[in-house]
């Protein structure tokens, strides 16, 4: 069964990313910073049918996020498909006139390191095999920059995505997709901004591997 590891696993798009590759026959590793509230979404997917397993880790410890894939190997078998996608409401930015180097280290250690810790840990047995799939998911900020406290995290976000589309260039010949998806709405806060609807699109990245980036946004929605 292939395996997809999602990062930064939460109750709302994480899971529903774990739910659509989980009914096409992915084994689901789901990766966060709380092993009770991993436990608790594994339950949920167990119910649809689903096999998961939660694995704590916290992105801004490279150490801790490479040894969490390290047991989702142990575990499952190879990842076949890293999904990338850390969110922390609490985890505050900063308006880019305010920001100091202090502020966009931090933002760069959550987005862009971590991204880049993961990334080193699944990547050497994909080109092995010569095949998988990468995929990092960000707020639009990446893609057109945004005032207010999105300053200092579209700045990382950029980074991250710049990151993820550079792979996909060096990685096209060698059998391994990368991908981003930028994503332009509130989630949950309307039509076309469910997590379900939004999932769709990671689903269509791995099968479809023809796009390197993907803007999700609804009439009114973050530009």
């Amino acid at each position: 069964m292939p395996v997809i590891a999602v990062i930064g696993a939460g109750p709302g798009l994480g899971l529903s990313i774990a739910r659509r590759f989980g009914r096409e026959g992915f084994q689901v590793a789901l990766v966060s910073r709380t092993q009770d509230k991993l436990d608790a979404l594994a339950a949920r997917l167990a119910e649809d049918g689903i096999e998961a397993a939660g694995f704590a880790a916290d992105v801004t410890r490279p150490d801790s996020l490479q040894s969490a894939l390290a047991a989702v190997a142990d575990r499952f078998g190879a990842v076949d498909v890293l999904e990338y996608s850390p969110a922390d409401p609490a985890f505050a930015g900063a308006a880019a006139v305010d920001a100091t180097a202090q502020d966009l280290h931090k933002q760069l250690d959550y987005y862009l390191y971590g991204a880049v810790a993961a990334v080193r840990q699944v990547l050497p047995a994909m080109l092995e095999r010569g095949s998988g799939t990468l995929l990092f998911s960000t707020g639009a900020s990446s893609v057109r920059p945004s005032g207010g406290p999105f300053g200092s995290i579209g700045v990382a976000a950029a980074a991250l995505r710049n990151y993820a589309m550079a792979l996909g260039i060096d990685l096209a010949e060698r059998g391994v997709h990368a991908a981003h998806v930028a994503i332009g709405v509130f989630i949950g806060s309307g039509p076309g901004t469910e997590p379900e609807t939004i999932a769709e699109h990671y689903w269509d990245a791995y099968t479809k591997r023809d796009q390197a980036e993907i803007v999700h946004t609804v009439p009114g929605g973050i530009r």
